[in-house]
């Protein structure tokens, strides 16, 4: 079974909360306290290059 992970991160306006969940060929990214827009779907590989930049150039 797939490992559904929400993350949050306070600012001064309140907390901003993201939803990830990964499937077998997509992982699934959504803003958990917007329910009109859609979430984001893209491949393993894009998340795997965006997680390794968002590691080792931002962390």
């Amino acid at each position: 079974m797939p490992l559904d992970r929400e993350g949050s991160h306070s600012s001064e306006e309140g907390g901003e909360c993201v939803e990830v969940a990964a499937r077998l060929h997509t992982v699934h990214v959504r803003d958990s306290k917007d329910t009109v827009r859609p979430g984001l779907a893209v491949g393993t590989d894009a998340w795997a290059v965006f997680v390794g930049y968002a590691v080792h150039d931002v962390g």
